[in-house]
């Protein structure tokens, strides 16, 4: 083999492995992870017609619902505070019920007419961020909350979710009732009152 052979050889290995090393660079920085499924992106607000068990145009359809009664009711005059407390889910299914609240409460924050304080569930990270700021000597004087300042609620609100289940050979339907109530914290009397109900048949 001749000098001339050997160079030439040596600079098409070159470039080889050069080809290969920019190839696996650009597929080391595509963003794109694929599985055998088949998988897209679609409207989160279309209507889901999978199952009829409880789904997300239901909990659409019941925050809006309330939302739109809760706001036409004019009880928020002068932004009063309210909390949430308990949400019962008295169906057969497992539902997870604070999508449910925590949807209304997003539309009701972004409404402006109401201040939401925090519920019970939320309330231990609130006290544990007051003792961070006050006890663990991190913070200069005078930019730490103050401990006995919190707003308390004005109006507390609880939901309930039940359902009824009826099924043959061939149809199964399921009848959900969300009731939302608005209570006055001070007179406990209900200020509010509302209730979405829902049917759903599927043929097997």
């Amino acid at each position: 083999m001749t000098k001339h052979t050997i160079q030439r050889s040596a600079l098409i290995l070159a470039f080889a492995a050069s080809t290969l090393a920019l190839t696996a660079c650009q597929n080391l920085s595509s963003p794109t992870v694929r599985f055998d499924r088949q998988v897209n992106y679609g409207d989160a607000k279309a209507v889901e017609l999978v199952t009829n068990e409880f789904g997300s145009t239901d909990l659409q359809m019941i925050a809006e619902k309330m939302t739109g009664g809760l706001l036409e009711t004019g009880i928020f005059q002068g932004r009063p505070t309210v909390t949430i407390s308990t949400v019962k889910n008295k169906t057969s299914e497992y539902i997870d019920t604070t999508n449910v609240m925590s949807s209304i409460q997003t539309a009701l924050v972004k409404s402006g007419k109401v201040r939401f304080v925090r519920s019970i569930n939320e309330m231990q990270q609130g006290v544990d961020e007051l003792q961070r700021q006050n006890q663990s000597g991190l913070y200069k004087q005078g930019t730490t909350a103050k401990v006995g300042q919190m707003t308390a609620a004005k109006y507390t609100m609880e939901g309930e979710l039940t359902s009824i289940v009826k099924q043959n050979n061939a149809t199964k339907d399921v009848y959900y009732k969300f009731t939302l109530k608005l209570f006055d914290v001070q007179e406990g009397t209900i200020e509010w009152q509302d209730e979405k109900e829902i049917r759903k048949t599927s043929k097997r």
